[in-house]
């Protein structure tokens, strides 16, 4: 009996092994992000950042996206950026670690300094044990990541995060572990979004830096 329980553990190890195996197989092999064709700054820097050279200025690369053409083209994927989205999310429940990948892809064919999807990346390639893209992808993460939370403290408009993209707000937010209670526009010291949160040790206040988010919407033509 003892035998048979035995073979039947180092069955149900094999199995998992290869499932492990047979994910790390179907993501090696999901679609890649394309890079932007069209040779402005930004164009560039998606080059450089696919080929895993990450040690680059994230300030200008966020700010590159805003005076892209690929940011003007966006301004129509917005709709599919959201979508892209949410279908991300589900598959994250059911470990569709290839799918996964895929629409991240997807999304960083959108917009590449969407950090969100860089931190999937990044988790999703530490569970297949793909230490390279998760590096990789950390290193993207949180390059733009600290190119926002280490201009500022975001304690008062003066000092607030500074943004390009209402998504970078929320990605911070959600990092923080802070739920959106009530968001106003504060223009007495600058231009910031009020951010008023409920964090696990209370009720906190954060302001982000918006004036570069409004030069977005004046290039997309938004009012």
């Amino acid at each position: 009996m003892q035998q048979r329980t035995t073979g039947i553990a180092k069955a149900a190890l094999s199995f998992l092994a290869l499932l492990v195996l047979t994910h790390r197989a179907c993501a090696q092999n999901a679609s890649k992000v394309d890079i932007p064709g069209y040779g402005d700054k930004y164009s560039v820097f998606v080059k450089q950042l696919e080929a895993g050279q990450t040690n680059i200025n994230y300030t200008e690369f966020r700010q590159s996206f805003l005076e892209s053409e690929q940011f003007r083209a966006s301004s129509n994927q917005k709709p599919d950026l959201g979508a892209l989205r949410k279908t991300m999310h589900e598959l994250m429940k059911t470990s569709n670690y290839a799918e996964v990948i895929e629409v991240a892809n997807k999304m960083l064919n959108i917009d590449y300094t969407d950090m969100e999807a860089h931190k999937v990346l990044r988790q999703t390639y530490k569970i297949l044990g793909d230490a390279a893209n998760a590096k990789k992808y950390h290193d993207i993460e949180f390059g733009l990541l600290n190119s926002i939370v280490k201009k500022g403290d975001g304690k008062t408009c003066q000092t607030g995060w500074p943004v390009t993209q209402i998504a970078e707000e929320y990605f911070i937010l959600d990092m923080l572990g802070a739920k959106l209670v009530k968001q106003t526009l504060d223009n007495t010291s600058g231009l910031c979004d009020k951010m008023e949160v409920q964090t696990a040790e209370g009720r906190k206040t954060y302001y982000f830096e918006v004036s570069k988010i409004f030069e977005g919407y004046n290039k997309r033509g938004i009012h």
